[in-house]
């Protein structure tokens, strides 16, 4: 059974509402308050910029927030309002609900792709991962090779879809997932119609980042930050929605870090991050081989061969593990381990045997060489040149000893 027939097998049987109710996303407690009231109050601004990380609940809680706004809900359980409006978003299709979000060419949609030639696989996302990343959104589309974004064609579409006048006679709501990744010709286009859209348009744009943001943008926005959840909260919807007993529920959710996506993969066993850590264990095998028998560059040299090989989106998350692993171990190594959550399942490697070669002498060099790498793909550099060099720095580094 793959991922996707067990995720949707799960939510059968727990016979989970495929709309977004303020009652089902978890935690953020007081960021659900504010939004009732300042809705109820009719206080709603026009600009919204939820910000917050990875599995944090900021998607879901943008589409309960349109569906109380849209279908005049009366409580906090998002009920009590339109009742054809709300029967709307079983399946995400209200008539005045628009989403953007990144997208990129693929063999069904050659050229100018844009959101509306993804709906159905958007939709299997908000069904199956309401809480997913953009790393998942790739894989659904497969273009794990390419690098969304959101592009000016997105962008018209957007102007087009919100000139016109609501289905239903009250709001419509814009909802811009990744926001962050709205090139600068999307950005300068969508920003007059941001500081002044039609009455009764909301948008709500969604980022992990918001420092990707242009300023004249963020600006116009008011900014809600939503933070990590709670270990105790990941670990009652997993006690709750996978009949987990309690202790393998707590360890999950304390591996999990706050975000509720991870915690979901680890329950499926189908973690990125488990084939990040067998990449990441064996360069640092692989260095440490170097580091005593010259000859075995080669083993790095073709472990750079094989990363050059996986999609430009793949690399960057892997990198993206790796400063976080780095990071974990420098924390073991200083005796910190409340803050360690990082449990590698690789065999023979223990994270107390490689946090020595962590430390406050090399941990700022190795950051600053991870970020660089990221940087260059991002721009379409060559791989294997890419991370040929960054395992032959990498192994300097963690040979260099504290206090040398």
């Amino acid at each position: 059974m793959t991922k996707s027939e067990f995720q949707q097998l799960a939510y059968l049987n727990k016979k989970v509402s495929l709309s977004m109710l303020f009652s089902e996303i978890l935690g953020q407690e007081h960021l659900k308050s504010h939004l009732v009231k300042s809705a109820d109050n009719g206080r709603i601004s026009h600009a919204q910029l939820f910000v917050g990380p990875e599995g944090c609940g900021t998607l879901p809680m943008a589409i309960a927030y349109a569906r109380y706004i849209l279908c005049r809900n009366k409580n906090k359980e998002n009920e009590g309002g339109n009742e054809s409006c709300n029967l709307k978003f079983k399946n995400f299709s209200h008539p005045d609900l628009h989403f953007a979000f990144p997208v990129a060419a693929t063999d069904k949609v050659k050229s100018h792709p844009v959101s509306n030639h993804f709906m159905a696989e958007w939709r299997q996302l908000l069904a199956e991962q309401p809480y997913g990343n953009l790393f998942d959104w790739y894989k659904l589309l497969d273009i794990e090779n390419k690098q969304g974004q959101i592009g000016v064609d997105e962008a018209q579409d957007i102007v087009k879809a919100l000139s016109l006048k609501s289905y239903e006679g009250g709001y419509k709501v814009m909802i811009i997932w990744m926001a962050e990744k709205m090139n600068i010709a999307a950005s300068n286009k969508l920003l007059k119609l941001i500081e002044e859209p039609p009455n009764k348009t909301v948008f709500i744009l969604i980022a992990e980042d918001e420092g990707q943001i242009i300023n004249t943008i963020r600006s116009r926005c008011q900014v809600l930050h939503f933070p990590r959840l709670a270990e105790s909260v990941i670990r009652d919807a997993l006690i709750k929605n996978f009949d987990l007993d309690e202790p393998t529920a707590t360890t999950i959710a304390h591996q999990s870090d706050g975000n509720y996506n991870k915690a979901c993969d680890l329950v499926y066993r189908d973690s990125e991050d488990l084939e990040f850590e067998a990449w990441f264990v064996s360069l640092m095998r692989g260095a440490f081989k170097a580091q005593r028998d010259k000859s075995a560059i080669h083993n790095l040299l073709k472990w750079s061969e094989e990363m050059a090989k996986t999609g430009r989106e793949t690399q960057k998350k892997f990198l993206l593990f790796c400063l976080d692993f780095f990071r974990q171990a420098m924390l073991l190594n200083y005796e910190v381990p409340q803050l360690v959550y990082v449990a590698p399942k690789t065999e023979n490697f223990k994270l107390e045997n490689f946090a020595p070669y962590v430390h406050g002498d090399n941990i700022l060099q190795i950051c600053e060489e991870l970020q660089s790498a990221i940087y260059e793909i991002e721009r379409n550099g060559n791989s294997k040149i890419i991370f040929t060099d960054l395992s032959i720095k990498l192994t300097r580094q963690i040979y260099l000893k504290e206090g040398s």
